[in-house]
């Protein structure tokens, strides 16, 4: 991307009808000095809003009845102006007034076949891509295009859609589909989503090829390529206030990165989420994620709404600025950069799809995270061998295409831990030299695991609630091995308030390693997004660690709430250190407040000698030693977030 900027804001504009005197207060100057005051370089305006819209004069639609002039113009120069990049935004999903008024363009979800859809509540209504909804919304595409001419289209609330209204039950059956049949449901919103992906394509393009395309569908799916594949840039909605939760960028991002080198972490600036007016979060909140994701090697992005008078809250723009002012400093040395992995985790989500094989996916990111290892997740498309080690997290049945991959991978020398199912074939044998045969599920749960190794506990019997599976050692290394409870919790037999104790009648062997692959008999990672069990995380810990035997890019003495990145920029290379104190506050709203900083943090880093090392931004040299082919050294005080480039 040739102007990628690294401090944006999303600007919503989300506006009723029926607020008078929309963008009366509308100032160039109080705008552009407002934006400087936030250290903004890139702002998303408006053409089109959720309510259906628009904030310009139009041909193709209907202008806000209240607004009385070009707001979206106005705004662009005010912008080019000052050198504030100003990509637009159009509602494509949502559009209340045209689904007040066509009905027949309003998206049916398949068990309401037949139904009219539901107004009495307040709310958007989706819109189907497979009626003449789709032609207008070419046709306002193609209008900002001629008009303005933008960097930038940001197309919003989209994706494949599960949709029956009549016109796509017509022509489902026209197509020999059943629209009674969800897998036909499905087949056929890919096609309808292809075709949109293509016209927008198409609209935009041939106005402008240098114009970047978003389709924001709130994340970014693995193992679907053809989804983004008309997205230069892509942005990761993550409010961590709003439901995200502040593991969940980290994730987001070790996919993005895989797939294109420029990407934004967009967060917000409210207490929660979208619609907020008047919300707010502390600024130490806003210093941390926009550090974050430089740290994973995104930009970043903010979230604001503005009010209908058409004025930024200076409050706002100052909290922003806070952050941005940071930003801006630490951009030298984030520009280009590249992250650094030693660990490829093959994304669950790749064959489970987001809601079931998010859950493996969430084990794996977290234990990662927890114990700042360098990490990517990646779909099959991606070449195994740039990574050390590669994780296949549960549910990784192996076909033709697997097989060839990980025999090519582990014939380099690559590094392999399974879990679960994973490593199977369709006969429930195992396609690599794990050391043992496997039997099948464990029908007792939960089960025990007892650890051949040193724990923070001691050697004990931990209680594991994930689904357990049987295997007889042949010749591997046996690290763990596992009990089960006396019996499964029934009415006619159970004991005490959750599950029967172990028996130690019988034990056998849980997790197993030999040579340069390792095998533990229990969902693991999704065991973990579920419960967290300490142990749980001790037990994956020293697996990778025997398997990687040393061989860590970067090591530190970051606890497991911090974050510990390592990049890559020209020749020299740029450690992230970042660290903060998250309590919950109300119900279920995560937050950061105050500053605890971490003293005298030990970082080393596997690299050639370098001539210094520096805190930057600060540009302080500090001390450090080389060893066999490592840099060592101490930093003296992380307050949120240090960076220190090695050179």
């Amino acid at each position: 991307m040739k102007d990628f900027r690294l401090r944006q804001v999303h600007l919503d504009f989300h506006t009723s009808p029926l607020i008078p005197d929309v963008g009366a207060k509308f100032d160039k100057k109080a705008w552009q000095e407002t934006l400087k005051l936030g250290h903004v370089d890139s702002i998303t305006v408006f053409s089109k809003c959720h309510h259906g819209f628009s904030y310009h004069p139009t041909k193709v639609n209907t202008m806000n009845p209240t607004l009385k002039f070009d707001l979206l113009k106005a705004q662009l120069e005010a912008c080019e102006e000052i050198g504030v990049r100003a990509p637009v935004y159009i509602s494509a999903g949502f559009d209340e007034k045209d689904a007040v008024e066509h009905h027949d363009w309003v998206r049916v979800n398949p068990s309401d076949i037949g139904k009219a859809p539901d107004f009495t509540q307040a709310g958007y209504h989706l819109m189907c891509f497979n009626t003449a909804y789709l032609d207008k919304l070419i046709a306002e595409i193609e209008e900002v295009m001629v008009n303005y001419n933008p960097c930038e289209i940001f197309l919003d609330i989209v994706g494949e859609p599960m949709c029956c209204c009549e016109k796509c039950c017509a022509d489902m059956t026209a197509a020999g589909l059943d629209y009674n049949n969800l897998k036909d449901v499905e087949a056929f919103g890919k096609k309808v989503y292809r075709n949109y992906l293509d016209r927008v394509e198409e609209a935009v393009h041939k106005h402008n090829p240098e114009t970047i395309i978003f389709q924001n569908s709130g994340h970014v799916s693995k193992g679907r390529p053809d989804l983004i594949d008309t997205i230069e840039c892509l942005e990761l909605e993550s409010l961590p206030t709003g439901g995200w939760g502040y593991d969940h960028f980290p994730m987001s991002a070790a996919y993005a990165r895989t797939k294109r080198d420029c990407f934004l972490g967009m967060t917000g600036k409210f207490h929660r989420t979208w619609g907020e007016f008047g919300g707010f979060k502390h600024p130490n909140a806003l210093r941390y994620e926009t550090a974050l994701s430089l740290a994973e090697g995104g930009g970043c992005s903010i979230g604001d709404q503005m009010h209908p008078e058409g004025l930024l809250n200076k409050s706002t723009y100052g909290l922003i600025g806070k952050a941005y002012a940071e930003v801006e400093a630490k951009e030298p040395w984030c520009k280009g950069a590249r992250y650094i992995a030693d660990i490829a985790v093959l994304a669950a989500e790749c064959i489970k799809g987001r809601d079931e094989g998010g859950w493996y996916d969430a084990g794996a990111n977290r234990i990662l995270l927890e114990t700042n290892r360098l990490y990517n997740f990646i779909d099959l498309d991606e070449d195994f061998t740039k990574y050390k080690m590669l994780i296949l997290p549960d549910i990784w049945k192996f076909d033709e295409r697997l097989k060839s991959k990980i025999n090519d991978y582990l014939a380099k020398g690559g590094k392999l831990l399974l879990s679960g199912v994973s490593g199977l074939d369709d006969n429930n044998e195992f396609c690599v030299d794990t050391g043992v045969k496997f039997i099948g599920e464990n029908e007792f749960r939960p089960t025990y695991f007892i650890p051949e190794f040193d724990t923070v506990n001691g050697k004990t019997e931990y209680l594991m609630r994930a689904v357990n599976y049987r295997f007889d050692n042949i010749d591997a290394e046996i690290v763990a091995n596992g009990q089960n409870p006396y019996f499964n919790r029934t009415a006619e037999h159970f004991c005490s308030h959750q599950h029967a104790p172990n028996d130690r009648s019988l034990t056998y062997p849980t997790a197993a390693i030999k040579g340069n692959i390792a095998y533990i008999g229990w969902d693991i990672f999704r065991g973990y997004a579920e419960s967290g069990d300490f142990h749980i995380k001790e037990l994956v810990a020293y697996v990778i660690e025997r398997l990687m035997n040393g061989d860590f890019t970067i090591e530190s003495s970051v606890p497991d709430k911090g974050i510990v990145t390592l990049l890559q920029q020209n020749d020299r290379k740029i450690v992230h250190l970042l660290y903060v104190h998250t309590t919950v506050r109300g119900k279920d709203t995560e937050v950061i407040e105050d500053v605890v900083p971490l003293y005298n943090v030990n970082v080393s880093v596997k690299c050639d000698k370098p001539e210094k090392v520096i805190l930057v931004p600060q540009n302080e040299e500090i001390d450090f030693t080389y060893a066999d082919g490592k840099v060592s050294f101490t930093v003296p005080k992380v307050e949120i977030h240090q960076m220190i480039s090695i050179e």
